[in-house]
């Protein structure tokens, strides 16, 4: 289980916002989720990813694809991979062990 963070930045847009284009990116997340193949979760500057390393690579592209589709020519995406082997853990446990430490 890996979890990615993922950018994916539109270039020239038409306007500043590029709301419409996460909104879109979001739709093909949710068709991964609902497969069962990763989780997600929108934040306002990226999205982070959880799920097996290949169908993350698989869904980083669809992603990726989601501007051209659009009709942009130039698309620019981050992509920072957390991939831990010798333990299982969800987004949320990772959080949960920061917020224990500070409760200590």
């Amino acid at each position: 289980m890996a979890i990615v963070d993922v950018t994916v930045i539109p270039i020239g847009t038409e306007t500043p916002s590029v709301s419409s284009y996460v909104a879109d990116i979001q739709r093909v997340l949710k068709e991964y989720e609902k497969k069962g193949q990763i989780r997600f979760q929108l934040t306002p500057m990226n999205t982070i990813i959880e799920g097996e390393l290949p169908v993350l690579f698989e869904v980083i592209q669809a992603m990726h694809e989601v501007p051209f589709e659009n009709g942009l020519m130039r698309v620019a995406t981050n992509i920072r991979i957390d991939d831990r082997r010798d333990v299982k853990r969800k987004m949320e446990e990772k959080v949960q062990r920061v917020e224990n430490q500070l409760n200590q």
